[in-house]
């Protein structure tokens, strides 16, 4: 599949009321009047970034990934986002990636963000991952992952680099510009989803939701501070004749990315 059609919603978010945050997310997704291939939600969707998930938990059988398969089967597309599970007496921020066939891939966030102490809270991910949806190979990672370029090297060929995020506006220039960064350094597309409104603890955050393209060029952006949906449409052609004529991936340097226990 040549083209790949991405919708991606930047929102607010309810705080610890997961059933307010999937009916605000059915409504969104059912004004998307057309056909698409991939939605995403933002970081920790149904609950806000929160370091209390002992009540707001979910496991793996739980509303949400039944209200994602039940989204994705009836709407013909992928869904992804990122929620608080709890497994095997830990608690995990896991990105959830559900298949229109009701297949799930799953991610857990590999660095946790230590200003907010998640890493006390939280179980680190082990392992980076590569999805495959209609022959586009995707890569997702959640918030704090985009300060870390090592880890999204695109040593796996991946044509989409996506991040999901409860990123606050106060360090939203970095966001702005890590993105645009690990699009251009790894030839591929990226796109990055963040929230909007504040939360609990008084964070605000202004969105900036954007897409680039293998060159870091703007391909779709969201108005701060705004809800809204945006979708874009991903050429992989375009993106490989790009990487052909201009080759810059096969002058990286080889490494064995070792992760910290």
């Amino acid at each position: 599949m040549q083209n790949l059609k991405v919708a991606f919603i930047q929102s607010d978010l309810v705080w610890h009321n997961a059933e307010e945050n999937r009916n605000n997310f059915s409504q969104k997704i059912n004004h998307i009047n057309e056909e698409v291939d991939l939605i995403i939600l933002p970081e920790m969707f149904t609950t806000g970034f929160s370091m209390h998930p002992k009540n707001i938990s979910e496991n793996v059988n739980g509303k949400t990934i039944n209200w994602m398969k039940k989204v994705a089967s009836s709407k013909n597309t992928a869904i992804t986002g990122s929620i608080i599970i709890e497994e095997n007496d830990s608690y995990f921020n896991r990105l959830l990636f559900v298949h229109p066939s009701g297949k799930i891939e799953t991610y857990n966030k590999r660095h946790l963000f230590s200003l907010a102490g998640e890493e006390k809270v939280y179980t680190a991910g082990t392992k980076k991952k590569i999805f495959n949806l209609k022959g586009w190979k995707i890569c997702p990672q959640i918030c704090y992952d985009l300060r870390f370029p090592v880890f999204s090297r695109n040593t796996e060929d991946y044509d989409l680099l996506f991040y999901i995020a409860n990123w606050p506006n106060q360090r939203i220039i970095a966001w702005d510009a890590l993105l645009k960064a690990r699009a251009i350094e790894n030839m591929s597309y990226v796109i990055g989803v963040n929230r909007v409104g504040k939360d609990a603890n008084n964070f605000e955050y202004s969105g900036h939701s954007v897409a680039f393209d293998g060159l870091g060029e703007l391909i779709g952006n969201v108005i701060p501070y705004k809800e809204e949906t945006i979708i874009v449409n991903l050429n992989k052609e375009e993106l490989f004749a790009t990487r052909k004529k201009l080759n810059f991936l096969s002058d990286k340097d080889n490494f064995t990315l070792q992760l910290p226990i």
